[in-house]
């Protein structure tokens, strides 16, 4: 099953893998709320997700569908290389991720690994991060990409617009202990800038709360 926002993007896929004797498209959705409903319907052996939609976007999707479809394997289809978004979306639960940028026959060696019960990074990202994204679970748990709740909170006020200054004063702290956990939680997450704040937030859905 397809589940991407831009209709050129599901065409060009549905020629790729339509082309294979052992695979077969049995549906396709624009947005994240719609890949839940029509993957309960149709129980898929794998959907391939784009991590970037309107609306709900695909890690809580991924999050969403892992909870109540643990059976339906999900890879990640996104042209971000960043760690943080590779992290969190393995985290979700996808058993797979591959760009967008990458040959055709990347996408299909991952559909095909995560469909007999794999897992799959393309090859750009694999190498750096094999080692720290897919630890056991009991490892996971103690991982440093746990964030405190007043780091979270802070990354959450960056992400949506607010200065150090604004953002100690909303908190009652100071400046330099917002810059103390501001710092702290982008070497948990491996982020190098407020762009990579951002993209996590995005990934984290904080942008779209009101």
């Amino acid at each position: 099953m397809l589940a991407d926002d831009h209709a050129t993007v599901r065409e060009g896929l549905k020629l790729i893998i339509g082309a294979q004797s052992d695979m077969e498209i049995v549906g396709e959705v624009g947005d994240g709320r719609a890949a839940i409903e029509l993957a309960q319907k149709l129980l898929p052996d794998v959907v391939v997700m784009d991590v970037s939609m309107p609306g709900m976007n695909g890690l809580k999707a991924t999050q969403k569908l892992n909870e109540c479809c643990p059976e339906v394997k999900i890879l990640a289809l996104t042209r971000h290389k960043d760690d943080g978004y590779l992290q969190q979306v393995l985290r979700a639960g996808a058993s797979g991720y591959v760009l967008k940028q990458s040959p055709p026959a990347e996408l299909l060696h991952a559909i095909r690994a995560i469909g007999n019960g794999g897992k799959y990074l393309d090859p750009t990202v694999a190498g750096k991060v094999m080692g720290n994204f897919l630890e056991p679970p009991t490892l996971r748990r103690e991982s440093k990409a746990n964030l405190t709740d007043r780091e979270t909170e802070v990354l959450r006020l960056i992400a949506w617009g607010y200065s150090n200054k604004e953002i100690a004063a909303r908190l009652d702290l100071s400046v330099k202990t917002v810059e103390v956990h501001k710092a702290n939680a982008m070497k948990k997450l491996g982020m190098n800038s407020r762009i990579d704040i951002v993209r996590y937030s995005v990934l984290q859905g904080w942008l779209e709360e009101t």
